[in-house]
């Protein structure tokens, strides 16, 4: 039995040491600066349209991150693609639904979030389906 083991014959370790030390910076160098952060500005306040806008749309269905997001491409004068489901659209999403297509099948359709067309079909009074196709109670 060997008492080193697989320690006992270290010269494949040291090779390896030296190979990484190899790789690190030159300690006499100087120490690179940081690069200067940008120090955010001071938020800018939101109009009257603008917050109804905000809730609007938050009430319609759309996430805090969808808002975020258009908040900034409008303030920086990108147009929007989307403003969720129309009311004919609803009308062909209860239709759909009622017929039996699931909310990410008709999402997929009209170019919309599952969870907008279930919020616009709760909107419309439509009875839901669990996962599995039950009636909700």
């Amino acid at each position: 039995m060997d008492p080193g083991g697989r320690y006992y014959n270290t010269k494949d370790q040291v090779s390896e040491l030296e190979s990484l030390l190899g790789k690190l910076p030159d300690p006499t160098a100087p120490v690179p600066k940081r690069p200067m952060r940008r120090i955010p500005g001071r938020a800018r306040q939101l109009s009257a349209d603008q917050v109804e806008e905000l809730i609007a749309g938050y009430q319609a269905g759309a996430t805090v991150y969808d808002l975020g997001d258009r908040f900034i491409l409008k303030r920086n004068g990108v147009s929007m693609r989307r403003h969720g489901l129309s009311p004919q659209q609803t009308d062909e999403s209860a239709r759909l639904y009622e017929a039996g297509w699931s909310l990410a099948r008709i999402g997929q359709k009209m170019t919309v979030d599952p969870t907008t067309v279930l919020t616009r079909l709760r909107e419309r009074g439509v009875q839901t389906r669990d996962t599995h196709g039950r009636e909700l109670r």
